[in-house]
């Protein structure tokens, strides 16, 4: 079966998890980029990021280069803003026709997940969801720990194939 993950990722964390994944399980990948990136750092991005995710903006994105439609899986990854998926991941999400698909979701986070997977979950309703994994600091924890919830990640998502 063809895998595809998606992911958007600000600082690092979730673009290291959909890389190790990535190679794990075999699958292509693609990084979504909007058009303009947000540019605040330190507590501002709080700010900026968490009232576009409250507000559930949709940012412009550059359109993604593969065809979704040529996947049997798709993984999502995002980082977690203001307790549920980040506004580059919105758009990406309402752009793609997930229904019927089997779909993976993983989310990076420095310890407060929210209302994430429900959010995600009504999102992809029509779609069959195989797995979902939250990864805390991946990029300050211990890396034999996170490659070892990395490689479990890839087994549950596997035994859907």
């Amino acid at each position: 079966m063809n895998k595809l993950i998606i992911y958007y990722s600000f600082e690092g964390n979730t673009e290291f998890i959909a890389k190790r994944l990535a190679k794990r399980m075999q699958a292509d990948i693609e990084k979504v980029q909007p058009l303009r990136e947000l540019k605040s750092k330190g507590f501002s991005k709080y700010v900026w990021g968490g009232r576009q995710a409250i507000m559930k903006k949709k940012p412009d994105i550059q359109n993604l280069k593969t065809r979704v439609a040529d996947y049997d899986m798709v993984i999502i990854g995002t980082p977690v803003w203001a307790s549920t998926y980040s506004p580059p991941i919105r758009t990406t999400l309402s752009r793609l026709d997930l229904e019927g698909k089997k779909v993976g979701f993983f989310y990076c986070h420095d310890g407060g997940p929210g209302k994430i997977e429900e959010a995600f979950r009504s999102e992809v309703d029509g779609s069959h969801l195989v797995g979902i994994k939250s990864f805390v600091k991946p990029l300050k924890d211990d890396i034999h720990e996170i490659d070892k919830e990395i490689e479990a990640f890839a087994q549950t998502l596997s035994r859907a194939l």
